[in-house]
């Protein structure tokens, strides 16, 4: 297990950085399109339909937004992790548990609110391949809590 004085911080920024990363890399797969495409539709939640027409500084924002959205991911699960499940005994099925709550907020919550205002389209090969990606995700972020966080006793509650 790694040393680190902040291990909490360390399994957040790890487990989001590598998670938000691959899941270019898995959308970019499972769409067809260059992981720069993708980048500009992850802006394009903010930024509206025209993300998609603009350039480089597009897809930074989309990789910023996108590993911002990450770490927040990571930070949630980590912080429901350390206070919750001493030892994290199952870190694996609640990774995969917590995939599939972030597949249905980002799928149906978050996405039709952007400023895309897309509602994502159901085939089973798209609803099959994001739900495996974001069970990956859950996974990813899961391992980087039980890597930092390991054994660690929950933090001391005031009496």
């Amino acid at each position: 297990m790694p040393r680190t004085r902040h291990p909490a911080l360390a399994a957040i920024l790890w487990g989001g950085f590598i998670a938000g990363t691959l899941d270019i890399g898995a959308a970019s797969l499972i769409s067809g399109y260059n992981p720069i495409v993708i980048l500009k539709y992850v802006a394009g939640g903010l930024l509206g339909r025209a993300s998609l027409a603009g350039g480089p500084g597009n897809a930074v924002l989309g990789l910023l937004l996108q590993w911002g959205m990450s770490i927040l991911i990571a930070a949630i699960f980590v912080l429901l992790m350390r206070n919750r499940i001493p030892g994290m005994r199952r870190w694996a099925t609640w990774g995969i548990a917590y995939g599939v709550v972030v597949f249905a907020v980002m799928n149906y919550v978050v996405v039709p609110i952007s400023a895309l205002h897309t509602v994502p389209h159901f085939s089973v090969f798209s609803f099959v391949a994001n739900l495996a990606a974001m069970l990956l995700f859950g996974w990813i972020v899961a391992f980087a809590a039980r890597i930092f966080l390991g054994r660690q006793p929950p933090p001391a509650t005031a009496s």
